[in-house]
């Protein structure tokens, strides 16, 4: 299968495969994208010893898996922030999306229907809804999150569990 690019005409697998790598570095190879990295190994028993993440931050996963493959018409229901890392629930959240990826990718069959299902499907609706972290911004405007007020509570409410 090939595509065409404009400035080079018929693109091949293995170009198309080139492009992909500089979009998703990989820090257990220096910046290299390795789709191996990716992908289940089948099954074959290991100890998980040698698994490496693909991603080394929750920035890198935001921005090389979640925007490029999560798109939604913004509006309506669907919120989203470019400063999406000012926003504590947001960074939380993502963070568990990111390290559940990462170990259900390498679950033979199901590990990635498991992840959008249990995981992603659920976050996308919290973290992109109209009452989320990004309810108040657009992507051409951020607007830092207000804390819920509290007041301290009276000394001795609360008993000391540790």
């Amino acid at each position: 299968m090939s595509t065409t690019s404009e400035e080079h005409g018929p693109v091949t697998e293995e170009e198309d495969e080139v492009r992909l790598a500089d979009l998703y570095p990989d820090s257990a190879t220096d910046g290299e994208y390795d789709p191996e990295l990716e992908e289940d190994d089948g099954g074959a028993a290991d100890d998980g010893a040698d698994r490496k993440p693909v991603f080394k931050n929750v920035e890198e996963f935001v921005t090389y898996r979640f925007i490029p493959m999560y798109s939604r018409p913004e509006g309506g229901q669907f919120r989203w922030c470019r400063e999406w890392w000012r926003h504590p629930e947001a960074v939380s959240r993502f963070h568990a999306l990111w390290h559940a990826w990462e170990v259900l990718r390498w679950e033979p069959g199901t590990g990635m229907a498991v992840w959008y299902r249990d995981h992603l499907d659920y976050q996308m609706t919290v973290l992109m809804g109209d009452t989320g972290p990004f309810r108040e911004c657009t992507s051409r405007r951020h607007q830092d999150p207000r804390p819920l007020p509290a007041d301290p509570a009276p000394e001795g409410w609360f008993e000391d569990e540790w």
